[in-house]
């Protein structure tokens, strides 16, 4: 009977998909969730076996995944970014990785009183982090500076690095060599870096010759990417064990860094299959568990995941970060983020049912313990990261600033306006006379297209958190909402309502401001009349109703100030309640001055 199948698949991404959206409304963790749900409905609900649902399939499937997953990291990856940033990566994925191993494999031998073998396993395990947990970590917390980078570029990159050290040490097990697991680590480093890093540039090459030649129609486009990656990940894979994680990393930084051909429809793309996939492969994964495999466990198992957090992360941290330029809070915050992810879980639960297959009973132990340090770093790291990084003001999970498309002179008043509320205020434009203006003026402002990809790699947004697009020209102010959407949502980019709203679909347009009339034209000429901006503070004794008595109907209010300090914007969907306490920014036609009675 097929009903059961279908009623498990959709089971998988229904847990999943709610569990993201419950995690974005209660602001927290979304992995925390997930393993949550998953553990919920497999073990403890025992109404989601994936064993039974997907056989011999489940790994197959999980490997993949996570392949889609890291091409996806791959694309986005600035090699740009590594200009200040790059030695510090290098740094982690090679010493880091190696202190983190044999950190962990001395405490899971001493603590755990596992064998020496099984400890050095484990330990290639726990090297891992991931994009499936950084990235959405990292969404959450909203790091500033360059430790975003850092931890996108070590969380992805050191994957692969960790999967192919178990899979060396696990041969070498097997061969009883465990006293040339150093050379056999070397060896194949070396092995996996060629093989991987050729096939990626291979296939990214191909790609982009593809697409240049206009040898693939668009509609294609997306398919030929991905049957390209999991073929020359499957080929890697033969030819090296786990190299084909390197192959496709390697083939989205080599897409996400070439000129030649847009790949941002590939990007969006890539960024929905990976929603879909995390949520799902984290259901899988701690669906799978059992409760006595929790339950079996010793007290001294959180124990080692005390030393993992407490010694291991920061010393990691510390041996990789001689000589950087990174500063004392920096290496404080990198050394209180490193969460174990699907690679972990995945590598563990494929290498340790094969020893356990071999003779090594004692191997049955590496996948609970792997999944319990998963579980426990991403539920400490998770809850605590956020407000470390905000004690260390490192992060700003509620941006309130704005980024104005438009520096002439309406916008400026605008953006002074908000920065006279403590608004971080950035104005972009490409007339360089404008700028030019709104520097004098004490503004922030930078002369380049919104749209050029150096904007973001030259401007940090921290502190920002939407879009104004206020420019004339209504083409330009789409485009720029369609752009940004991706990095602030969709929420919260807005545009002036375009010349004719029936010439720009709806799904090419931000939320429209301030109301349905208040173009571009309307509000020059407004300002051209002698209009201006004003700031006031509703109270009981002025009220709203008073406000508009006094200035008139015509009024257009902006934005509200709630008494948290938080900005909320009109719009045309969205008529907003002014009430006492707010500060209320609007556009008003300034009071005729009585003359006084001759004399």
């Amino acid at each position: 009977m097929t009903e059961p199948l279908l009623i498990g698949l959709a089971s998988i991404i229904i847990l999943g998909i709610a569990a993201q959206w419950l995690a974005w409304r209660i602001h927290l963790p979304a992995i925390l969730l997930l393993l949550i749900s998953g553990f919920l409905a497999g073990p403890v609900a025992g109404f989601l076996k994936p064993d039974d649902l997907l056989g011999d399939l489940l790994h197959p499937i999980i490997s993949l995944s996570v392949a889609i997953i890291l091409l996806e990291g791959g694309l986005s990856l600035k090699i740009s970014e590594l200009k200040t940033t790059g030695n510090v990566v290098r740094n982690l994925i090679s010493i880091g990785a190696i202190v983190t191993w044999l950190l962990s494999s001395f405490f899971a031998h001493v603590i755990l009183g596992l064998e020496l073998s099984l400890s050095l396993l484990l330990g290639c395990f726990l090297v891992v982090t991931g994009p499936t947990v950084i990235v959405p970590m990292l969404r959450h917390i909203r790091p500033i500076g360059r430790v975003s980078s850092i931890l996108k570029w070590e969380g992805i990159l050191i994957d692969p690095v960790g999967a192919m050290m178990a899979i060396l040490v696990f041969e070498a097990i097997l061969l009883n060599k465990l006293q040339q697991a150093p050379f056999l680590v070397v060896f194949g480093v070396l092995k996996t870096a060629f093989i991987g890093g050729t096939a990626g540039l291979l296939s990214g090459f191909i790609i982009v010759q593809l697409f240049k030649r206009y040898w693939v129609p668009d509609f294609l486009q997306n398919p030929v990417t991905l049957i390209l990656a999991l073929g020359s990940y499957a080929v890697s894979n033969f030819f090296q064990a786990e190299s084909g994680l390197l192959t496709v990393t390697v083939m989205g930084i080599y897409l996400g860094n070439q000129q030649s051909v847009s790949i941002k429809h590939i990007i969006e793309f890539k960024e929905n299959v990976r929603v879909l996939l995390i949520s799902s492969i984290f259901v899988l994964l701690s669906a799978k568990l059992q409760i006595t495999d929790l339950t079996s466990q010793s007290w001294k198992v959180l124990v080692f995941l005390a030393f993992l957090i407490l010694i291991v992360r920061p010393a990691s941290v510390v041996l990789s970060t001689i000589g950087s330029r990174l500063n004392f809070k920096e290496k404080i915050f990198l050394s209180c983020i490193a969460p174990r992810g699907i690679i972990a879980a995945a590598v563990s639960s494929v290498l340790g049912l094969r020893l356990v297959e071999a003779g090594y009973t004692e191997a049955g132990q590496l996948v609970p313990l792997t999944f319990i340090v998963i579980i426990g770093t991403v539920a400490i790291y998770g809850l605590t990261a956020s407000p470390i990084a905000r004690l260390l003001k490192l992060s700003d999970p509620n941006p309130q600033g704005v980024l104005i498309v438009g520096a002439h002179s309406w916008a400026r008043r605008i953006g002074m306006a908000l920065k006279s509320r403590n608004f971080r205020v950035l104005l972009v434009d490409t007339n360089r006379k404008s700028i030019a203006v709104a520097r004098m003026e004490g503004l922030e402002a930078y002369h380049g297209n919104i749209l050029s990809e150096n904007f973001l790699f030259e401007n940090q947004l921290s502190r920002i958190g939407r879009l104004l697009a206020l420019s004339s020209n209504d083409e330009i102010n789409s485009l720029a909402v369609l752009h940004f959407s991706d990095i602030f949502g969709r929420s919260e980019v807005y545009q002036l309502p375009p010349f004719g709203k029936e010439a720009i679909p709806q799904h090419f347009r931000g939320r429209l401001l301030f109301g349905e009339t208040t173009t571009y034209e309307y509000l020059s000429n407004r300002f051209a009349l002698g209009s201006v901006i004003k700031v006031t503070k509703i109270t009981k004794t002025f009220s709203y109703n008073t406000f508009q008595r006094l200035y008139g109907k015509n009024t257009i209010p902006l934005f509200l100030i709630d008494e948290d300090g938080d900005l909320k914007i009109f719009t045309a969907d969205d008529p907003l309640e002014i009430e006492t306490g707010q500060i209320l920014i609007s556009i008003v036609h300034p009071l005729k001055e009585k003359k006084p009675p001759p004399k």
